[in-house]
């Protein structure tokens, strides 16, 4: 367990860094959010911040072990609503696989929607990229393998992850682990309402044509576009298609073909290159069925 933060506001139950408070007596929303957890949930800091959620690192006292909490952002929670989402993530916390991060809890927080999970230690995908620019072959097969094999099971059991990404695959010592399936299915649900509220959905760099349009009836072969765009990052250091706006990546997704990693990458074996660009062929019907299928061309690729 984490010790404590040493210096901060005491309120009640939490200690906050001075940094999440921007006068004395004056609470920044962060702030308010961590003084009104649950009691089991002791605040240790924030760990992450994107589009669609706060991300604070907690020690559970019931579980008496560490775990992250999403927040959710109060623009999706009034949209979703807390029983909606509530029945989605009773199906969701069925999935038990290896390489799924499960959810340990649901609930709300100052009307803010939330739900825990195991804290991982390590890195995400998308460090590893900052990181080392370009992966090896082997290190993009190895978590290839893992993240196909989450998602193969994941359909297998009626689930779209919809948010395939290098920011969702935690490197764990075991392997790699997908998260965020507690929030990408019941978002993407009400896709048209939350855009129509101005709130932006999804990553536009690794969805696919089918998702930027607009469509309702997505499918596994979703999920596979999707892992084909972040195997071009691993091996590129780059995604296929990248723009100054979100607006004119998705363009670029529906309507150009991603290039040959070659270009950037020469020593790309052409029988990988292939596949991964068969995994990103903008009809659905021209990809993999699954991501099983995807990574067993991948593997094979490289072993020729």
């Amino acid at each position: 367990m984490e010790a404590p933060q040493q210096s901060g506001v005491f309120t009640g139950r939490h200690t906050i860094e001075l940094s999440s408070v921007e006068t004395p007596g004056r609470l920044t929303p962060l702030a308010k959010l961590v003084a009104a957890l649950p009691e089991r949930y002791i605040y240790r800091r924030e760990i992450g911040k994107g589009g669609a959620a706060h991300v604070l690192l907690v020690h559970d006292t019931e579980r008496d072990e560490p775990v992250a909490i999403k927040i959710l952002r109060p623009e999706i929670t009034s949209v979703l609503g807390r029983k909606r989402f509530q029945r989605e993530i009773d199906i969701i916390r069925k999935l038990q696989h290896p390489n799924i991060l499960p959810l340990l809890d649901v609930g709300t927080v100052e009307t803010q929607i939330f739900f825990t999970t195991p804290f991982v230690q390590g890195d995400t995908l998308r460090t590893k990229i900052e990181r080392e620019k370009q992966l090896t072959l082997a290190d993009t097969v190895a978590i290839t393998s893992d993240v196909a094999a989450a998602l193969d099971y994941a359909h297998g059991r009626g689930l779209i992850h919809r948010d395939v990404k290098p920011a969702n695959i935690l490197l764990s010592e075991r392997g790699a682990v997908v998260a965020d399936f507690g929030i990408a299915r019941p978002v993407s649900l009400d896709r048209g309402a939350i855009t129509n509220s101005g709130q932006s959905l999804g990553t536009a760099m690794y969805m696919s044509p089918e998702q930027c349009s607009g469509a309702r009836e997505l499918d596994k072969r979703t999920d596979v576009y999707a892992l084909g765009c972040v195997v071009y990052e691993m091996l590129t250091g780059q995604p296929p298609f990248t723009a100054p706006t979100e607006q004119a990546v998705i363009a670029r997704q529906c309507t150009e073909a991603a290039r040959s990693m070659r270009y950037v990458r020469p020593t790309i074996p052409r029988t990988v290159d292939h596949v991964v660009l068969k995994a990103l062929a903008k009809v659905r019907a021209h990809r993999y069925k699954s991501a099983g299928e995807f990574f067993d061309a991948l593997d094979s690729g490289a072993r020729t």
